[in-house]
């Protein structure tokens, strides 16, 4: 059985799925149709229900809970890995209301973590996730919100940040910061369903003890990001929460959810969202 299978070409993501694409571990008799996007993009996608297993922003799912479960691994959750609000002056938050800013996506998580934190911005506007340093820099906004390997770049470009948004999230909740998971299609016979969370954990835990072994396939797709970033990269997303939520990963999962319904961000989601 061959499904499509979506996720980004960022460290993190071709470091976990590499053993389950290249034919380093068993995958039961599945086969993988690949598409590599950006995360907006997939999450775009995943709005159509054009793709059966897709990395997605925890924000997105929330729009998609109808139509897709998220599995147990393969998630970008931690501590210290948030997105950033930076600027090219010196702002203090306070002063937000009135500035344009950039978000890498509608549906990013970053953008969630963002609406949470100040509800009454109305001047954002959205850019590729790689672009958005450069319209801080050229003036085109007066801030960003930065996600990704920009987290290792944006100060050597003579840019400030005015918020870290996941160390916010943190102090105010106690909980990992969660950005992305891994979601597949409710439709899908449950037995698929818990045979590509299976192979999928087994395929970060290959990762994990075999490191080297993805580096061809991540080096490919980082194009020419430095080797520190990219090493940086995946370490600051891939963790323990890759290999499975646990019980703290879904208190985070759920408190994200419930604090955006109460503040009407979006209406209560499908309650049965994982695959278990």
């Amino acid at each position: 059985m061959k499904l499509t299978l979506g996720f980004s070409t960022c460290p993190n993501d071709t470091f976990i799925f590499d053993a389950m694409v290249n034919g380093r571990i068993d995958t039961e008799g599945l086969l993988f149709d690949l598409h590599l996007a950006d995360v907006e993009e997939l999450n775009r996608l995943a709005f159509a229900t054009a793709i059966q297993i897709t990395k997605i922003s925890y924000h997105a799912f929330a729009y998609l809970s109808e139509a897709y479960q998220l599995l147990t691994s393969g998630s970008a959750l931690g501590f210290g890995n948030g997105p950033l609000l930076i600027s090219k002056h010196k702002v203090y938050p306070d002063e937000l209301q009135d500035l344009k800013i950039a978000i890498p996506g509608k549906y990013t998580t970053a953008n969630l973590l963002l609406s949470l934190a100040y509800p009454h911005l109305k001047k954002k506007t959205e850019y590729l996730f790689s672009d958005i340093e450069e319209v801080i820099l050229s003036g085109e906004v007066d801030a960003g919100v930065i996600i990704h390997e920009n987290r290792f770049t944006y100060q050597a470009k003579g840019l400030k940040k005015i918020v870290d948004l996941g160390e916010l999230w943190e102090e105010q909740n106690g909980l990992p910061i969660p950005l992305g998971g891994i979601i597949i299609q409710r439709d899908l016979p449950l037995e698929i369903r818990l045979k590509v969370n299976r192979i999928l954990r087994r395929s970060v835990e290959y990762a994990f003890q075999n490191p080297n072994d993805s580096l061809p396939f991540v080096r490919q797709h980082a194009q020419s990001m430095d080797e520190c970033v990219m090493r940086s990269h995946i370490q600051l997303y891939v963790n323990d929460f890759s290999v499975d939520l646990g019980t703290k990963g879904r208190e985070a999962i759920t408190s994200l959810y419930e604090k955006s319904i109460q503040k009407q961000i979006f209406p209560p989601l499908k309650s049965d969202w994982f695959v278990e």
